[in-house]
């Protein structure tokens, strides 16, 4: 009998252990709970204004355009509201082991909008073989960005953050094309959509050592997708 409970025991124990382990890979960021209200609640902001957006850019996409058109709009708008509302949601949660699993959708879905974000200039603006080879070689990137994050999302963080910063400037090795292709004002609001992802990049670098950085940095991200959609709804539909 005692060895029976024994040998329980000891399945319990290896069973805590390995869930520890892989728990262990997933680690969450500590923040106070004053940054965290703040990261989410500002997300939370972009999850309405994701909202809006998607509705304003498929009625706008609606009425001058076709059924690409709209299908771009609600591949942009709808990466908006996922990505904004599953930061939110990961920042309102106090750590458990949901909190990790929303870490990796957390990071898995800056990939999604990036790539949602591309959807409207490369089928619409673009079009032909250079807004598909871009539309194919954008999401096809941002998929196997999505993979390994899925897979270990501690592992290839550095990758990821480089991904994000690459693939946001992807569009200069077709900036001519992109130029031909709109007016100058949708260069401008995208240069400088381009130029505060980018900065709030560099202030996620150094989130976790700084107090509030990161809160910072979501404002930055909130500020790149209204520029962006700006270019898209003056400019694209």
């Amino acid at each position: 009998m005692e060895l029976s409970e024994q040998k329980e025991l000891d399945v319990i124990t290896n069973v805590s252990v390995v869930k520890e382990k892989k728990e262990s890979k997933i680690p969450i960021p500590k923040y106070t709970l004053g940054e965290e209200i703040v990261n989410a609640i500002s997300h939370g902001i972009g999850a309405i204004f994701g909202i809006v957006a998607l509705v304003v850019c498929i009625v706008g996409a609606a009425r001058g355009g076709g059924a690409i058109e709209v299908l771009s709009a609600v591949i942009f708008g709808v990466s908006l509201v996922i990505m904004y509302t599953m930061s939110t949601i990961y920042h309102s949660l106090k750590p458990c082991k949901g909190k990790r699993v929303l870490r990796v959708f957390d990071h898995c879905c800056i990939f999604l909008l990036i790539a949602g974000s591309y959807t409207p200039f490369t089928l619409v603006s673009l079009r032909g073989k250079t807004g598909w080879a871009l539309f194919a070689l954008v999401w096809g990137i941002s998929i196997l960005g999505i993979v390994l994050n899925a897979v270990n999302v501690e592992k290839f963080k550095v990758f990821s953050m480089i991904a994000y910063i690459a693939l946001g400037w992807l569009i200069i090795f077709k900036f001519k094309d992109l130029y031909n292709a709109v007016p100058f004002g949708c260069i401008k609001l995208l240069l400088a959509g381009g130029i505060t992802y980018t900065v709030g990049a560099i202030i996620y670098g150094i989130g976790s050592k700084v107090k509030y950085m990161h809160s910072i940095w979501h404002f930055f991200v909130v500020g790149g997708s209204v520029l962006h959609f700006l270019s898209i709804l003056i400019y694209v539909y």
